[in-house]
Protein backbone atom coordinates (compact mmCIF):
# COMPACT_ATOMS: atom_id res chain seq x y z
CA UNK A 1 0.00 0.00 0.00
CA UNK A 2 0.92 3.22 -1.12
CA UNK A 3 0.71 5.84 1.95
CA UNK A 4 0.31 9.31 1.23
CA UNK A 5 1.26 12.38 4.35
CA UNK A 6 -2.19 14.14 5.90
CA UNK A 7 -2.55 17.03 3.99
CA UNK A 8 -1.88 19.18 6.64
CA UNK A 9 1.87 18.57 5.65
CA UNK A 10 1.46 19.63 1.71
CA UNK A 11 0.51 22.74 0.36
CA UNK A 12 -1.92 20.34 -1.98
CA UNK A 13 -2.75 16.91 -1.75
CA UNK A 14 -3.08 14.59 -4.62
CA UNK A 15 -6.06 13.74 -5.84
CA UNK A 16 -5.47 11.89 -9.13
CA UNK A 17 -3.93 8.69 -9.06
CA UNK A 18 -0.67 9.90 -11.27
CA UNK A 19 -0.38 12.83 -8.63
CA UNK A 20 -0.26 10.50 -5.65
CA UNK A 21 2.25 8.45 -7.75
CA UNK A 22 4.53 11.70 -8.44
CA UNK A 23 4.46 12.76 -4.94
CA UNK A 24 5.64 9.03 -3.70
CA UNK A 25 8.54 8.79 -5.88
CA UNK A 26 9.54 12.64 -4.39
CA UNK A 27 9.34 11.22 -1.01
CA UNK A 28 11.43 8.18 -1.88
CA UNK A 29 13.82 10.00 -3.97
CA UNK A 30 13.77 12.73 -0.58
CA UNK A 31 14.58 9.44 1.68
CA UNK A 32 17.17 7.94 -0.51
CA UNK A 33 19.44 11.62 -0.52
CA UNK A 34 19.20 12.53 3.42
CA UNK A 35 20.83 8.72 3.64
CA UNK A 36 23.80 9.57 0.69
CA UNK A 37 24.14 13.61 1.59
CA UNK A 38 22.04 13.85 5.01
CA UNK A 39 19.69 17.01 5.93
CA UNK A 40 21.61 20.31 5.39
CA UNK A 41 23.34 18.88 1.45
CA UNK A 42 19.45 18.39 0.67
CA UNK A 43 18.00 20.39 -1.62
CA UNK A 44 14.46 20.29 -3.34
CA UNK A 45 16.35 20.10 -6.73
CA UNK A 46 18.14 17.85 -5.85
CA UNK A 47 14.94 15.47 -5.26
CA UNK A 48 13.40 16.58 -8.34
CA UNK A 49 15.97 15.47 -10.20
CA UNK A 50 16.21 12.10 -8.40
CA UNK A 51 12.63 11.79 -8.40
CA UNK A 52 12.41 12.32 -12.48
CA UNK A 53 10.10 15.43 -11.76
CA UNK A 54 10.06 19.17 -12.71
CA UNK A 55 10.93 21.53 -9.67
CA UNK A 56 7.40 22.54 -10.08
CA UNK A 57 5.91 19.32 -9.27
CA UNK A 58 7.97 19.65 -5.50
CA UNK A 59 6.89 23.19 -5.03
CA UNK A 60 3.49 22.07 -5.51
CA UNK A 61 3.47 19.42 -3.02
CA UNK A 62 6.25 21.39 -0.58
CA UNK A 63 7.15 24.68 0.11
CA UNK A 64 10.44 23.87 1.11
CA UNK A 65 12.67 20.96 2.45
CA UNK A 66 11.56 21.11 5.88
CA UNK A 67 8.44 20.38 4.85
CA UNK A 68 9.31 17.62 2.57
CA UNK A 69 11.27 16.11 5.53
CA UNK A 70 7.82 16.49 8.12
CA UNK A 71 6.24 14.85 5.18
CA UNK A 72 8.50 11.60 5.01
CA UNK A 73 8.17 11.66 8.55
CA UNK A 74 4.59 11.16 8.61
CA UNK A 75 4.46 8.87 5.98
CA UNK A 76 7.49 6.69 7.98
CA UNK A 77 4.45 6.77 10.86
CA UNK A 78 1.89 5.34 8.89
CA UNK A 79 4.30 2.66 7.24
CA UNK A 80 5.02 1.67 10.75
CA UNK A 81 1.49 1.40 12.24
CA UNK A 82 0.90 -0.71 9.43
CA UNK A 83 4.02 -3.06 9.88
CA UNK A 84 2.95 -3.03 13.71
CA UNK A 85 -0.89 -4.34 12.67
CA UNK A 86 0.46 -6.78 10.28
CA UNK A 87 2.82 -8.69 12.69
CA UNK A 88 0.00 -8.48 15.65
CA UNK A 89 -2.00 -10.06 12.94
CA UNK A 90 0.44 -12.74 11.99
CA UNK A 91 0.47 -13.39 15.38
CA UNK A 92 -3.05 -13.74 15.90
CA UNK A 93 -3.28 -13.10 19.49
CA UNK A 94 -0.78 -15.25 20.70
CA UNK A 95 1.19 -14.35 23.96
CA UNK A 96 1.04 -11.58 26.16
CA UNK A 97 1.44 -8.32 26.45
CA UNK A 98 5.19 -8.50 26.38
CA UNK A 99 4.91 -10.05 23.19
CA UNK A 100 2.85 -6.80 21.69
CA UNK A 101 5.98 -4.71 23.11
CA UNK A 102 8.96 -6.77 21.55
CA UNK A 103 6.21 -6.38 18.31
CA UNK A 104 6.47 -2.83 18.47
CA UNK A 105 9.99 -2.28 19.43
CA UNK A 106 11.36 -5.04 17.10
CA UNK A 107 9.61 -3.31 13.34
CA UNK A 108 10.93 0.09 15.28
CA UNK A 109 14.17 -1.34 14.78
CA UNK A 110 14.16 -2.85 11.52
CA UNK A 111 13.05 0.46 10.07
CA UNK A 112 15.90 1.93 11.61
CA UNK A 113 18.08 -0.36 10.57
CA UNK A 114 16.77 -1.12 6.93
CA UNK A 115 14.21 2.36 5.94
CA UNK A 116 15.69 4.45 3.53
CA UNK A 117 15.89 7.85 5.41
CA UNK A 118 14.68 6.50 8.58
CA UNK A 119 17.93 6.85 10.50
CA UNK A 120 18.02 10.58 10.25
CA UNK A 121 13.85 11.47 10.20
CA UNK A 122 12.36 8.65 11.44
CA UNK A 123 8.66 10.21 12.71
CA UNK A 124 10.35 13.89 12.71
CA UNK A 125 12.05 15.04 15.89
CA UNK A 126 15.34 14.69 14.70
CA UNK A 127 15.39 17.38 11.84
CA UNK A 128 16.84 20.08 11.68
CA UNK A 129 19.80 17.34 13.14
CA UNK A 130 20.57 17.98 17.02
CA UNK A 131 16.62 19.57 17.23
CA UNK A 132 14.41 17.71 19.76
CA UNK A 133 10.78 18.25 20.67
CA UNK A 134 7.95 16.01 22.18
CA UNK A 135 5.20 16.77 19.54
CA UNK A 136 6.57 13.66 17.23
CA UNK A 137 6.93 11.40 20.24
CA UNK A 138 3.18 11.89 21.66
CA UNK A 139 1.89 11.42 18.53
CA UNK A 140 3.25 7.95 18.47
CA UNK A 141 2.27 7.08 21.60
CA UNK A 142 -1.06 8.22 20.87
CA UNK A 143 -1.38 5.79 17.94
CA UNK A 144 -0.11 3.24 19.51
CA UNK A 145 -2.45 3.71 22.64
CA UNK A 146 -5.13 3.66 20.41
CA UNK A 147 -3.86 0.66 18.47
CA UNK A 148 -3.13 -1.56 21.18
CA UNK A 149 -5.36 -1.04 24.51
CA UNK A 150 -7.37 -3.27 22.78
CA UNK A 151 -4.61 -5.91 23.82
CA UNK A 152 -3.95 -5.06 26.97
CA UNK A 153 -7.90 -4.89 28.11
CA UNK A 154 -7.44 -1.20 29.16
CA UNK A 155 -9.34 1.89 28.17
CA UNK A 156 -7.14 4.78 26.22
CA UNK A 157 -6.84 6.97 29.35
CA UNK A 158 -4.97 9.26 30.47
CA UNK A 159 -2.70 6.82 32.73
CA UNK A 160 -2.16 4.51 29.58
CA UNK A 161 -1.25 7.76 27.15
CA UNK A 162 1.08 9.11 29.93
CA UNK A 163 2.35 5.49 30.62
CA UNK A 164 3.10 5.22 26.88
CA UNK A 165 4.98 8.52 26.23
CA UNK A 166 7.23 7.82 28.83
CA UNK A 167 7.99 4.66 27.53
CA UNK A 168 8.57 5.75 23.84
CA UNK A 169 10.49 8.55 24.93
CA UNK A 170 12.84 6.09 27.10
CA UNK A 171 12.74 3.83 24.01
CA UNK A 172 13.52 7.00 21.69
CA UNK A 173 16.36 7.98 24.15
CA UNK A 174 18.17 4.48 24.51
CA UNK A 175 17.86 3.70 20.87
CA UNK A 176 20.19 6.66 19.92
CA UNK A 177 22.45 5.53 21.75
CA UNK A 178 22.66 2.25 20.66
CA UNK A 179 23.14 3.19 17.27
CA UNK A 180 25.51 5.50 18.24
CA UNK A 181 27.25 2.64 20.05
CA UNK A 182 26.92 0.92 16.92
CA UNK A 183 25.32 1.30 13.49
CA UNK A 184 23.13 -1.98 13.60
CA UNK A 185 22.60 -0.54 16.92
CA UNK A 186 24.27 -2.31 20.25
CA UNK A 187 22.47 -5.01 20.93
CA UNK A 188 23.23 -5.44 24.92
CA UNK A 189 22.14 -1.53 24.68
CA UNK A 190 19.03 -3.16 23.38
CA UNK A 191 18.66 -5.67 26.05
CA UNK A 192 18.99 -3.63 28.42
CA UNK A 193 16.43 -1.13 27.07
CA UNK A 194 13.90 -4.03 26.54
CA UNK A 195 14.39 -5.09 29.92
CA UNK A 196 13.96 -1.65 31.46
CA UNK A 197 10.85 -1.20 29.53
CA UNK A 198 9.54 -4.36 30.87
CA UNK A 199 10.29 -3.50 34.15
CA UNK A 200 7.95 -0.13 33.70
CA UNK A 201 4.82 -1.37 31.80
CA UNK A 202 4.70 -4.16 33.81
CA UNK A 203 3.99 -2.02 37.12
CA UNK A 204 0.69 -0.98 35.21
CA UNK A 205 -0.07 -4.08 33.02
CA UNK A 206 0.37 -7.40 34.89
Amino acid sequence: MKHVPHATSLRRAPVQRRSAERLTRILDACADLLDEVGYDALSTRAVALRAGVPIGSVYRFFGNKRAMADALAERNLERYIERVVRRLADAEGEGGWREVMDAVLDEYLDMKRTAPGFALVDFGNQIPVGVRHSEPNRRVADRLVDLLSGHFDRAPDEDLRRMFLIAVETADTLIQLAFRADPEGDEKIIEEMRGLLRAYIGRALD
